[in-house]
């Protein structure tokens, strides 16, 4: 067994039942309520995506998740855990079970892709030396094809091979949730399903358990396990694409047309 994979299975939080539990949350900002009495579950090694228009609370849902933002009403549990009887330190600790990529890649200009890499292991996870530190971060940018890049910088990547190494970055702490926050937004076809092919296998190899924002359709088909089409802050269906896919609502109809 190679150091990084006894290294993710010393991190792994056991759990059982979904690893996401979101029960009855209500969210607003002032008088707008943005989610209301949403409840929903996912399970491990489920790959989920959230469908709706903009501003219907798809990421205001996420960031209540990692506890970015705090829930009016309702709980969430996160790998058996009630965020809302956490501490600061203790979801810092459970964050560090959560990769989230972001929209914007939100790589460090001033660092090379192995710093980038580096910075939330060293955060996180200050246990390994240098060479097992160095093999673990090799063998995650192995596994999104950009093992070459380690020195580089990110300004000599494409918007692509970025995206891989922000996703090699959400990677790099082996966690079992993985948030998706529009993988694909602004990539060219190809590219786009390059990514929605490497998320689904990353989905198989680490067996990661997955949220995925996107308006992508083509991503939204690759990746999803089950679809929740959020409107009115609620869940307002959830099915597989093939399901969803014959519906004749049009509230669900507008978004596979």
């Amino acid at each position: 067994m190679s150091i990084t994979e006894r290294y993710r299975l010393a991190q792994m939080v056991h759990t059982d039942g979904p690893v996401i539990k979101v029960s009855n949350l209500k969210k607003g900002f002032g008088t707008r309520v943005v989610l209301d009495d949403l409840s929903v579950e996912l399970s491990r090694g489920e790959s989920m995506v959230v469908l709706g228009r903009s501003g219907s609370g798809k990421s205001v849902f996420i960031k209540c998740i990692i506890g970015l933002l705090k829930p009016d009403a309702g709980s969430i549990h996160v790998l058996g855990q009630d965020l809302a009887a956490l501490d600061h330190d203790q979801t810092d600790q459970l964050r560090s079970h959560i990769g989230f990529l972001f929209q914007s890649n939100a790589l460090y200009d001033s660092m090379t892709i192995r710093e980038n890499l580096e910075f939330p292991m060293r955060r996180h996870r200050n246990t390994l030396v240098r060479e097992q530190l160095d093999e673990h971060i090799i063998k995650t940018l192995t596994n999104v094809g950009l093992a070459h890049t380690a020195d580089m910088m990110p300004a000599e990547l494409s918007g692509g091979m970025q995206k891989r190494i922000a996703l090699a970055r959400a990677l790099v702490l082996n966690p079992e949730i993985i948030l998706y926050d529009e993988p694909t937004s602004g990539l060219d076809p190809i590219t786009s399903k390059e990514i929605s092919s490497l998320m689904t296998g990353i989905q198989e190899q680490y067996n990661t358990s997955s949220i995925i924002i996107s308006h992508d359709m083509s991503c939204v088909k690759r990746t999803a396990d089950r679809i929740m089409v959020l409107l009115g802050g609620k869940c307002y269906a959830m099915g597989t694409w093939a399901e969803l896919a014959r519906s004749n609502d049009d509230n669900i109809k507008q978004f596979f047309e």
